[in-house]
């Protein structure tokens, strides 16, 4: 079965993250995506992070009723920080009957070259790259690049944390299952 990946810390998710692997499930031969809850991002700091157990759930409330996309506690059990590339190297271990490929914004891809093993990432794994405001997808270390024809939505969870910590409402940002949670756990009140 062809799997892309995406990873990310979805702290939260929210209706971006699902509409650009929407447009990846529709406009290739991808059969299913993973979302990879990273639980910390090596090349990130991240103020207000939730715990890598709320992040999970949110992320499975946001997919919960789409059979094509499934959530990954993966990294929790690998040594930290975790790198892209021991993940697809356990993956590949754990389940190899998939054929995996990444899934990326245009942000991303514009470090992926500072990344642990990066020429062995782009040498075995295909890249889906979607585009992201004030970053153009320039392909100088070789992958094996797939645009995806996503709209480009300035849609952040830095915002949708100032939202809820301002006490301003985050409908229809996030999924109606997702909202309710962060409001039930009062995540990322000031």
């Amino acid at each position: 079965m062809k799997i892309a990946l995406y990873f990310g810390s979805f702290n939260p998710i929210h209706n971006g993250h699902l509409i650009v692997a929407n447009y990846l499930l529709n406009q290739t031969d991808v059969e299913g995506l993973w979302l990879i809850v990273s639980p910390q991002n090596p090349n990130k700091q991240e103020n207000g992070l939730l715990n890598e157990n709320q992040r999970l759930r949110l992320a499975k409330l946001a997919t919960e009723h789409d059979e094509r996309i499934g959530v990954s506690d993966i990294e929790f059990n690998l040594p930290r920080p975790s790198y892209t590339i021991d993940t697809l190297t356990c993956l590949s271990e754990k389940y190899p009957q998939h054929e995996y490929s990444l899934l990326m914004g245009a942000d991303s891809f514009q470090n992926l070259y500072k990344w642990k093993n990066a020429n062995q990432l782009v040498a075995n794994y295909p890249l889906f790259v979607y585009p992201r405001q004030g970053f153009s997808i320039n392909n100088n270390i070789g992958a094996q690049l797939n645009g995806i024809d996503a709209p480009m939505l300035n849609l952040s969870a830095t915002y949708i944390r100032q939202c809820v910590a301002n006490g301003k409402s985050i409908r229809y940002m996030v999924p109606d299952s997702v909202r309710e949670e962060i409001e039930k756990g009062g995540y990322y009140k000031k």
